[in-house]
């Protein structure tokens, strides 16, 4: 297959997350391939006014639900089987991270992490199963993270790195489950990309400051942007990557090959 533009032309792409950071700017790549998208926030008004922020993009439907509220989970779930069943792709890109060092980590900060876990699963759950009863070919990818590889000094992140890990392990049990379907799951794992998410722990006024004594961390001398991220999660949404699946791929600028 010889590489092109990529194409989601009729493709329609539900982006759990898909209000700011890494999650917006995937939604953006999906419409600008043609594609159509349907976004969540946590609140109804975060989720129009990322809608507002796309809609000169392509066709982009906001919903709203709290992915640590178990009752709201299961009413996107619904909205998501009756509305948007004919969705071919999905991306699970929601998250918190706020370092703590683990004895001083609480029940709270803890359930937090895995309740976002909990919502992908079965939201995954929901959106794969509209596929597999339409007969729908399509693809999944999971924000993972380079935290879920190792460990950093500086960022204590035990409860984060551990939900992640079990993102990227599900992403591979989910690859071998649905590949006779021909879904495939893949996720990507970033190393520090300039995001919203940093302001639970950083004041905004300090936020580039912060983030810019991350640069040399990579090898390519700088930290990720969202288009980073979004552009190799279009590729894997794309039948460009037709015979990938079950696969975590670094972007990180170079982290897990090696420091300087």
């Amino acid at each position: 297959m010889s590489l092109t533009t990529i194409d989601l032309t009729g493709k329609k792409a539900i982006i759990i997350g898909g209000t700011s950071g890494m999650g917006l700017a995937i939604a953006r790549h999906v419409l600008d391939a043609g594609g159509s998208a349907v976004i969540t926030g946590r609140t109804p008004s975060n989720a129009e006014e990322a809608a507002s922020a796309l809609a000169g993009s392509g066709n982009v439907t906001a919903l709203a639900a709290d992915l640590t509220d178990a009752n709201a989970v299961e009413g996107l779930r619904a909205v998501l089987a009756e509305e948007h069943a004919d969705a071919a792709l999905l991306v699970n890109a929601a998250g918190v991270f706020a370092p703590k060092p683990f004895v001083e980590h609480t029940g709270e900060d803890y359930d937090r992490y895995q309740a976002i876990n909990r919502a992908f699963f079965f939201l995954t759950q929901t959106v794969a199963g509209n596929m597999i009863a339409r007969g729908t070919k399509g693809s999944i990818v999971n924000i993972g993270s380079m935290w879920a590889h190792q460990a950093i000094a500086a960022t204590p992140s035990s409860a984060y790195s551990m939900a992640k890990a079990g993102l990227h392990s599900l992403t591979q049990h989910l690859a071998m489950e649905l590949a006779p379907h021909g879904i495939r799951v893949n996720a990507v794992a970033p190393a520090v990309v300039r995001t919203p998410i940093y302001e639970e722990f950083i004041p905004k006024a300090d936020m580039d400051s912060a983030l810019d004594g991350f640069n040399s961390f990579h090898p390519l001398g700088r930290t990720g942007t969202p288009d980073d991220i979004a552009a190799t999660v279009t590729f894997l949404l794309s039948d460009q990557t037709d015979w990938v699946t079950g696969a975590v791929w670094d972007i990180d600028g170079g982290v897990m090959a090696g420091r300087n």
